[in-house]
């Protein structure tokens, strides 16, 4: 992927969907520490895994 906005919107969302889906739970609809800690996680990882490829063959 080589569009650098498009890897932001769906690092962002990814993150969004975590803090959104963690605070429904039992807590009052609250956002825990390990729901931050899990959607910069989760953001981090869709950043990495829609990185451009490096041009270099594989060996």
């Amino acid at each position: 992927m080589k569009n650098k906005g498009l890897r932001t919107v769906l690092s962002v969302g990814a993150a969004l969907a975590v803090i959104y889906f963690g605070s429904s739970g039992s807590e009052g609809g609250r956002v825990t520490n390990t729901v931050l800690l899990l959607a910069v996680a989760a953001g981090l990882t869709v950043w990495y895994l829609t990185r451009p490829a490096s041009g270099k063959p594989v060996s």
